[in-house]
């Protein structure tokens, strides 16, 4: 029996199963299994005719990497075209793209590459199509575009979110609060700060059962569900922001155009006609949360003309230096900031100060 077969069997099952208190420790266990066997055939066994295909694999440049992900002919590859120069093949039947096409794009200073991956079919998280090729190159980026027809855009939004959870990516999510360690001895302790109501003690027991894990700490910080503490033991989950883009808008009227708004994380485009393609920009610096820093050398005015850009959630002034060079660090005694971080213009800092978006930094060297 072939592991997609195993899945199909195991998803049937939970499809009948009743979901109450006494079926808890049942479904807990059937998840854990569909988590495992997923894993199997994101990393299969054996030799022969592994590795992420021909042309798929795209060596990284640029601060961040984007990916557009899509099912065939929603118009990704005019979109990458218009917004980086790149060309894509372009075509009216569906699968006109078969491998990963790379472009980059200047954006406020920072070089972002954009990927435009080939189509999605429903059912890649199970091998079929190139999906397993194009998901594995979408775990690599830093977020992820994906790509909707205006016409239909919920029904393939939720299809293709199923396929990419399938694959071990979170989109717009963070990691579950749960602490988890294994132990030596001591059986399975199960502690709370909040009243549970997804899962009791018996039902974290049978999933960590299921990897055969029977002495640990779990702790929850908040009322997390089964499939979170999954994400948690599995451990190979990536969180990912992800922006919906959807595109045809010039084929519905503006009543509907309101309504497509209302949906969470989305930019409604034309990528035929070019509308809408700086709000959809603004929207990917926002998600992708990067911070420009400056470099002033002593006694010279700033350069803004090519910013250091570092992530927002790691923009110390050491990560600063890092980025521009490992020596410097080892020379480093102190710096000068100017901008938001600064209490006063400029403030001395050591090499733990967070920096912010703008600020101007002037690095001391020892003498």
């Amino acid at each position: 029996m072939s592991v997609v077969d195993k899945i199909k069997e195991i998803e049937a099952e939970m499809a009948r199963t009743q979901k109450n208190k006494a079926t808890s420790y049942h479904l807990g266990t059937l998840k854990a299994k569909l988590a495992k066997l997923r894993r199997e055939l994101l990393t299969p066994s054996g030799g022969g005719g592994g590795g992420p295909g021909v042309g798929f694999d795209v060596a990284k440049t640029g601060v961040a990497r984007v990916g557009f992900v899509g099912f065939p002919s929603v118009g990704k590859s005019t979109l990458m075209s218009k917004i980086t120069g790149t060309h894509s093949e372009v075509g009216a039947y569906e699968f006109t793209t078969l491998t990963t096409v790379p472009g980059v794009i200047q954006y406020k200073g920072a070089k972002i590459q954009m990927l435009d991956l080939p189509g999605i079919i429903e059912g890649a998280k199970d091998g079929k199509g190139r999906g397993r090729q194009v998901i594995a190159v979408a775990r690599t980026c830093s977020l992820i575009f994906i790509v909707l027809d205006v016409l239909k855009p919920l029904v393939d939004k939720k299809v293709i979110e199923r396929e990419l959870e399938g694959f071990g990516i979170r989109l717009n999510k963070t990691p579950p609060p749960i602490f988890f360690k294994k132990k030596e001895k001591g059986g399975v302790n199960v502690t709370s700060t909040v009243a549970l109501t997804n899962l009791d003690s018996d039902g974290v027991k049978a999933i960590l059962s299921e990897y055969k894990i029977h002495n640990a700490d779990v702790s929850f910080k908040a009322d997390c569900t089964a499939d979170d503490l999954i994400d948690v033991i599995e451990g190979n989950r990536i969180y990912i922001p992800c922006v919906y883009v959807l595109n045809k808008i010039d084929q519905i009227s503006i009543e509907e155009l309101d309504i497509v708004y209302r949906i969470p994380h989305s930019i409604p485009i034309s990528a035929h006609h070019g509308w809408n393609f700086d709000d959809l920009l603004e929207k990917m610096w926002e998600y992708l949360d990067l911070a420009r820093i400056y470099t002033k050398p002593k006694g010279q005015l700033p350069d803004y003309s090519a910013p250091v850009v570092i992530k927002k959630s790691d923009a110390s002034v050491e990560k600063f230096c890092d980025t521009i060079h490992k020596a410097i660090l080892k020379e480093f005694k102190h710096a000068l900031v100017w901008g938001a971080s600064a209490k006063h213009q400029p403030q001395r800092v050591g090499k733990e100060h967070v920096l912010m978006d703008e600020d101007v930094v002037q690095i001391i060297k020892k003498t």
